[in-house]
């Protein structure tokens, strides 16, 4: 998040903070936290992986947008942005070992006083977020629901460095042996397997005798 000229910057609690006045003063602030401090977000890391307290960097910042009321006057309405920064370590779900996912995120909220005003505001805008401000708003809280929510459907490495002997053993592994053994074999004309029909009468050829008895023997 980039700084800009005129706006004052400094320490804040993240845990507890008037987020109002901080949005209304267009105060920024920047900070760090660590995994050990999100035990949510700490549950979805594996017990073996190489690091279960990795560090996120975090940026606030906030501000107003003058918005028509329902009387016809202006008020200024009160934002925050957030961006957020780090990695956490993830279990593969395909070949079962740790690695690590980034996590690169940036949002915008428009604070309100209350739940019913925030269950009033309109769903249509994408980008935007609606949080309910307070006098002593938790941050870190925020930033644990970020997370969460940016965790992938299906946590996996790019490419996987190894597959897990639970894939390649027992019946779900000889399955797939089977399987993949019967996609290389080449396949008989009608796309009959080879040995499908061991034991079976050949039609063709029971046909071609036929023939054979027809030409030189009797006629019915």
């Amino acid at each position: 998040m980039s700084q800009h000229s005129g706006k004052a910057s400094g320490l804040i609690d993240p845990h507890a903070f008037d987020v109002f006045e901080f949005a209304r003063s267009s105060r920024q602030a920047a900070g760090a936290v660590r995994l050990s401090q999100l035990p949510r977000m700490l549950n979805e890391v594996p017990a073996g992986a190489p690091d279960r307290d990795t560090l996120f960097t975090w940026q606030a910042e906030g501000s107003t947008q003058p918005e028509l009321q329902d009387d016809g006057t202006e008020a200024a309405q009160p934002y925050l942005r957030l961006a957020l920064h780090g990695a956490a370590w993830l279990e593969c779900q395909r070949c079962l070992a740790p690695y690590e996912q980034p996590f690169d995120i940036e949002a915008a909220y428009r604070i309100v006083a209350t739940e019913a005003q925030a269950e009033e505001f309109p769903l249509d805008e994408e980008e935007l977020d609606v949080i309910v401000g307070s006098r002593q708003f938790d941050l870190v809280e925020l930033i644990e629901e970020e997370l969460l929510l940016s965790l992938p459907l299906v946590p996996k490495h790019d490419v996987c460095p190894d597959v897990h002997e639970s894939l390649v053993s027992g019946a779900a592994g000889e399955y797939a042996v089977d399987l993949a053994e019967g996609e290389d074999e080449p396949q008989s004309p009608g796309g009959a397997q080879p040995g499908d029909d061991a034991g079976k009468p050949n039609p063709f050829a029971a046909l071609e005798a036929l023939k054979r008895g027809g030409d030189g023997g009797e006629k019915l």
